[in-house]
């Protein structure tokens, strides 16, 4: 189904189920950010929205009260398990004007005339983010609107490199990849995602840099070290390495360690950057 096949394995098999198990948590730590980018959609009555790795539908099922019973929402994801949890939440909350759809965004024939494209840190993970890109501008409408989410550099983002150096304290790690490969951080650099959407078609391109506090996992501490233990890069590393499986009370200590200086009133809350980047189809 997918260019990106190893992204469809770590989606469907290795990380699409663990998070909808954690999706109340992972909802609660970046709503916010979603939140912020949706006000940037300006969404209306009536306009068609392409959510673009929809995940367990947050977003969708936000897009789909913005633009009420008159438009629509179409949710698409490459995780099976985080759909089928999306399609639950939709029937829950008697939403008729969404729908889910399975498939590769950046290479699967979509439907015409979307007003908006829109994405909470669903399109890091292209393998070729222009061809994606160009895939997505054909599916709006004349000078149709492209608005998502995505993370600043590793640096910048403690919630991710907090957990890292405590499990690199306890485990050797690989080389980090290219810093433009595939995953959370490749939209990173500004400069390279606004080449990136030029090469595609689009114009009108800006960056929000957004600064945020986030809260990791549950409002205590063992919650948000069990929460670290199955998300992230221990939870990677526990699954894919026998050495850190067998390391597990290690690591888990080092996590317990890495955490507790951030433990307050709200939790475990650990600062973050990101981008809303906004833009509009055919220049």
């Amino acid at each position: 189904m997918s260019a990106n096949a190893e992204m469809n394995r770590y989606w469907n098999e290795a990380s699409g189920p663990r998070w909808v198990e954690f999706q109340h948590w992972i909802d609660r730590q970046i709503e916010p950010l979603g939140a912020r980018a949706l006000e940037r959609a300006r969404l209306g009555p009536g306009e068609r929205v392409l959510d673009v790795g929809c995940g367990c539908g947050a977003t969708a099922l936000a897009a789909a009260r913005a633009v009420g019973p008159e438009g629509s929402v179409t949710g698409i994801d490459l995780s099976l398990p985080m759909l089928t949890r999306a399609r639950e939440r939709a029937a829950e909350a008697s939403l008729a004007n969404l729908e889910f759809l399975h498939a590769d965004a950046q290479t699967a024939t979509l439907a015409k005339g979307f007003d908006v494209v829109f994405s909470r840190f669903g399109v890091m993970f292209f393998e070729d983010p222009v061809r994606a890109f160009e895939n997505l501008r054909r599916s709006l409408v004349a000078r149709g609107r492209l608005v998502f989410v995505c993370w600043q550099a590793l640096a910048r983002n403690a919630w991710m490199r907090v957990p890292l150096e405590a499990l690199a304290s306890v485990l050797p790690l690989a080389p980090p990849a290219s810093p433009t490969a595939p995953g959370p951080f490749a939209f990173a650099d500004d400069a390279r995602v606004r080449g990136i959407l030029e090469q595609a078609g689009f114009g009108e391109i800006a960056f929000e840099s957004v600064q945020e506090v986030l809260p990791i996992g549950p409002d205590d501490l063992e919650g948000s070290v069990r929460f670290a233990l199955a998300i992230g890069p221990a939870g990677a590393a526990l699954r894919d390495s026998p050495e850190a499986a067998a390391r597990r009370h290690e690591i888990e200590s080092a996590l317990r360690e890495a955490l507790r200086p951030y433990w307050g009133p709200r939790g475990v809350t650990l600062a973050s950057a990101s981008w809303i980047v906004t833009a509009r189809s055919g220049g």
